[in-house]
């Protein structure tokens, strides 16, 4: 059983990497280190040239926002971000996720943005995630809605990272944490931290991306369980637009009610985009199906798997 001592432990681990971390070394200056090859996916816009310096840092610091984003996104793969899976890439978009699950007592779910919201890029090695409340309606047996827990408030670190001509590889830390703001039906009643480790590979047009992460529950951990969850993404890029996926997501419950359960899904689909819209903008979007594969419908202590399938969707505007 994993105290949640050492579970903090791992947070704090987290961070303290995150503020050691160096800064990802530039991409090479080679002729076209900054182009993608056909297969690679959209290519990183050129970065803009300096603003002169003034006399007000902080007018400065937004002035060259953009030119940031670019350097941070051309020293990265260019992988584009799959329906369930957290990628380890920076981006800046505003996401909203819709899901219809199915669950295994009856009822059906609706949830709305998924959780999802604004992602910016501050620094050339961070990203910072400003995610809206879930909004959920349940419905057939005990019909409920209103709004889940928030977890309002994602750090990403980038520890290392190369571009396709550089090795297209990228080694990121999250820090996520989670209010107990949801309706009472809803509500776990407990602050969640979960530090996260994300890495991912390419191969010319195939890529994997994966995360590892621990919600440590701050209260209730006799019910809700620490547990050790994580999403790997199969990722292939086709016709320029297209991005066909399979992910594995998994779930290890380690105490509470689901303890020693280990909940899987699987989740093939399709993101495609990035299409032009105005500017620098891009529409992105992603449909999948996701269904348990384990452990067989258990409705007692807890509802596990929490659901028996589930229609995916994602809509995404990059800036």
């Amino acid at each position: 059983m994993i105290r949640r001592s050492a579970a903090v432990a791992a947070a704090l681990g987290v961070i303290l990497a995150a503020q050691g971390a160096r800064a990802d070394p530039p991409a090479a200056a080679a002729p076209g280190a900054n182009q993608t090859p056909a297969g690679q996916g959209a290519q990183p816009t050129a970065a803009a040239p300096q603003n002169a310096p003034s006399d007000d840092p902080l007018s400065d610091y937004f002035a060259n926002w953009f030119k940031r984003v670019d350097e941070a996104q051309a020293s990265q793969p260019s992988w584009i971000t799959p329906l369930e899976t957290v990628t380890p890439r920076l981006e800046e978009e505003f996401r909203f996720d819709y899901m219809n699950e199915s669950l295994g007592n009856g009822s059906s779910l609706n949830v709305y943005d998924g959780g999802k919201g604004l992602e910016l890029i501050p620094t050339t090695t961070n990203e910072i995630l400003i995610n809206l409340p879930p909004y959920q309606t349940r419905s057939a047996k005990n019909p409920v809605s209103g709004f889940n827990d928030w977890q309002f408030l994602t750090i990403k670190q980038r520890f290392i990272s190369a571009n396709a001509q550089n090795g297209d590889y990228i080694v990121t830390g999250f820090l996520g944490v989670q209010a107990p703001t949801g309706v009472a039906k809803f509500t776990n009643d407990a602050w969640i931290v979960t530090p996260t480790l994300a890495a991912g590979k390419g191969w010319g047009a195939f890529d994997i991306q994966a995360t590892v992460g621990v919600p440590v529950p701050l209260a209730h951990e006799g019910a809700i369980g620490t547990s050790l969850v994580s999403n790997t993404t199969f990722q292939y890029h086709l016709w320029r637009y297209f991005w066909p996926e399979f992910e594995v997501n998994l779930t290890h419950w380690f105490d509470g009610l689901r303890a020693d359960k280990t909940q899987v899904f699987l989740t093939p689909g399709v993101v495609i985009g990035r299409f032009p819209l105005v500017g620098r903008s891009k529409l992105i979007a992603g449909i999948g199906y996701q269904f348990a594969v384990s452990p067989a419908l258990l409705l007692t202590p807890a509802l596990t798997p929490l659901y028996q399938h589930s229609f995916v969707g994602s809509l995404r505007v990059t800036f």
